[in-house]
This record gives structure tokens, sequence and C-alpha cells, in this order.
């Protein structure tokens, strides 16, 4: 998985994005008391296939790990990231 180290979450906001070569790539939320509903995921095509999907959204999980809330994956990208990963299930709303 590539490693991108600009990913910043905003939570006023409800995104973590990541900007590069001058696209901005974005997970969209919407928090609803301890959940973080998952609307969208986002990677413009110019940068696409560099694994910023993945990266956006480990750096979401990790949030959500830290902070003691839980997902739930409204967002198709996020949903198979979750088939994926088996190992975050706990994480799921």
């Amino acid at each position: 998985m590539a490693q991108y180290d600009n990913i910043e979450h905003d939570p006023a906001r409800g995104l973590f994005e990541l900007v590069l070569d001058g696209q901005t790539a974005h997970i969209q939320y919407r928090r609803e008391g301890d959940v973080l509903a998952v609307l969208h995921t986002i990677v413009p095509e110019a940068i696409g296939g560099r694994g910023i999907a993945g990266a956006l959204t480990e750096a979401l999980v990790a949030y959500v790990r830290d902070a003691g809330l839980r997902i739930d994956p409204r967002c198709a990208y996020t949903e198979a990231w979750f088939r994926r990963h088996p190992e975050a299930a706990d994480l799921l709303a």
C-alpha cells in the first residue's frame, strides 16, 4: 500500500483529504454519534491507480480506532475495503 504523509483530516467538514499533483482526493463522512457514516471516496482520474483510496481509508480506520468510534461504510469503495480487510471488522457499526 502506498504511503502518503500529507493526508489531512478536517472533522468540521467530515473529510480526509490528500492533494497530489494539484488534484484533491477525499473521503467524506458524516458523524452520527459514535459512528462515522462513510458517504463517498473520490479520487480524480488524473491521480488514480496510486493506492490513494486505500491510503485515505487506512487513515480513516486509524482515526476511528484511536478515537474509539465505529464505521458505517455506505460508500462502495469502503464496503469493498472492509471485505478485503477482515482484521478491521471490529470497527464496523
